[in-house]
């Protein structure tokens, strides 16, 4: 909705001059007119369209030991039990709205809990600098939601090289990952964006943990582990910020339970 107002110093203007005498009858005032828009409103609502894989699973076959020596290329590997890497999803509903990659369904690797790597085979390396490092995987439908089941990821400790860790991290108790959001948008997946973490070691409920979600400065808040997805984003950068709170709105203590990204919309 666009809304004309006159600008203070417009009516001022106006004022004076009708105050004045008029040397001419054709002599005109003329005022600018300013154009204010209302801001876009951002809504996220919840995606029930994909298939389950209920009974999909992933497993690490390597490294098999949780110490590494030293820093640099480590071999990963998996197995992945009832799922084919590479496939495209089916998409029903909304699904064929969402970004989708085009090389299929994948393990999203996230190390540290920073933005994932997308692998669409089983086997892999990746690059490991020295320290305590903390990795989960899970499987990922090609638009990038989550496959979310008990056996559908691995959550891991590693050390790589000398050991440290100041992260707060205790992947025993309750913990958050994000995952989507991430990147950039362009064209048509600018409407639609997926908005999807995994949880470890806890649920979501009316009375119990929640996620509370940050878009642009908007609080939505969740109680229940699903995907979302998030409409009436406008172009440019948005920032979301996720945390993951208890029963009274406290933040759980946790170094991945609070986390803030942003990702760019483009024409």
């Amino acid at each position: 909705m666009k809304v004309r107002i006159l600008s203070a110093a417009a009516a001022a203007l106006l004022f004076a001059v009708s105050c004045q005498p008029k040397n001419s009858e054709n002599e005109e005032v003329v005022v600018e007119e300013m154009e204010m828009t209302t801001p876009a409103t951002i809504s996220i609502e919840k995606f029930e369209d994909s298939p389950a894989y209920a009974s999909s699973s992933l497993k690490m076959t390597q490294p098999s030991n949780m110490t590494v020596p030293q820093a640099g290329e480590v071999d990963f590997a998996f197995e992945v039990g009832d799922y084919e890497l590479g496939a495209q999803t089916e998409k029903n509903g909304m699904a064929a709205n969402l970004a989708n990659s085009g090389n299929g369904q994948h393990i999203h690797f996230i190390v540290d809990n920073d933005p994932y790597s997308a692998h669409y085979e089983p086997e892999f390396k990746k690059e490991m600098t020295a320290g305590t490092h903390y990795v989960v995987a899970f499987l990922s439908r090609s638009y990038h939601e989550s496959v979310k089941n008990a056996n559908s990821f691995v959550a891991k400790k590693i050390v790589v090289g000398e050991a440290g860790d100041d992260m707060n991290v205790d992947l025993e108790k309750p913990t958050m990952i994000y995952s989507r959001p991430k990147g950039e948008y362009t064209g048509a997946d600018t409407e639609n964006l997926m908005l999807d973490f995994f949880l470890l070691n806890t649920t979501l409920a009316e009375d119990g943990n929640k996620v509370r979600a940050t878009i642009n400065g908007q609080e939505f808040m969740i109680t229940e582990w699903a995907p979302y997805i998030i409409k009436g984003l406008p172009k440019g950068e948005a920032t979301i910020k996720l945390e993951l709170l208890d029963a009274d709105g406290n933040l759980i203590p946790g170094g991945f339970n609070e986390v803030t990204r942003t990702v760019t919309l483009k024409d």
